[in-house]
């Protein structure tokens, strides 16, 4: 019998080449993987996961840190100065941290994903440094866990473990709110 010009042995064949490679495609789906790497220099710094870089072309990207979420920092009105929204305790710190690792420093940009701002996410490395990683272990931000695949999963659980147990920076606040939980609230309450 043939079927849209293929004979049952072929249609066999590639339903065994299926079943075998199922379960490969399925893992590759659910682990992280580089879309394209990019080298540039950062040239803004908004808060503690989010940078600016210019790459050699002059091209300005605007990057998220994969797989981290740090305390949002105050957001001011750029005509009146006014502050709109309040910001989380270690949120200025945060921002200066990142900034103080990369601000007008040549970085390596693994973009991951792109997020619904249209922004690059990615691992952010200065030479060998894991940047993301970083920001963890030091308490300036927390393991994004809703986001967040292999192979930097249990890496960055564990350095975020050991960042609690540590009490270091907002893990030493004892009413700690994740950013995530925060902006949630300010969206409800209105402000």
């Amino acid at each position: 019998m043939v079927v849209f010009g293929w004979s049952m042995k072929t249609i066999a064949r590639i339903s065994a080449l299926l079943i075998l490679f199922l379960p490969i495609l399925i893992l590759a789906h659910h682990t992280l993987a580089t879309v394209h790497t990019v080298i540039g220099t950062v040239t803004k710094v908004s808060d503690g996961d989010s940078i600016q870089i210019t790459t050699p072309e002059q091209t300005n990207l605007k990057v998220r840190l994969y797989g981290i979420d740090a305390p949002e920092t105050p957001k001011v009105n750029n005509r009146t100065g006014q502050i709109n929204k309040p910001g989380q305790p270690y949120g200025q710190e945060s921002r200066k941290v990142l900034s103080d690792k990369l601000m007008g420093k040549a970085v390596k940009v693994d973009i991951v994903e792109f997020d619904k701002y249209k922004r690059s996410v990615c691992m952010v490395w200065l030479d060998d440094r894991n940047i993301n990683l970083e920001m963890i272990r030091e308490g300036f931000a927390e393991v994004f866990i809703e986001y967040l695949k292999e192979p930097y999963k249990a890496e960055f659980l564990k350095v975020e473990r050991e960042a609690r147990a540590a009490k270091r920076k907002i893990w030493s606040l004892p009413d700690y709110e994740r950013p995530r939980e925060f902006r949630k609230r300010l969206k409800v309450s209105g402000d």
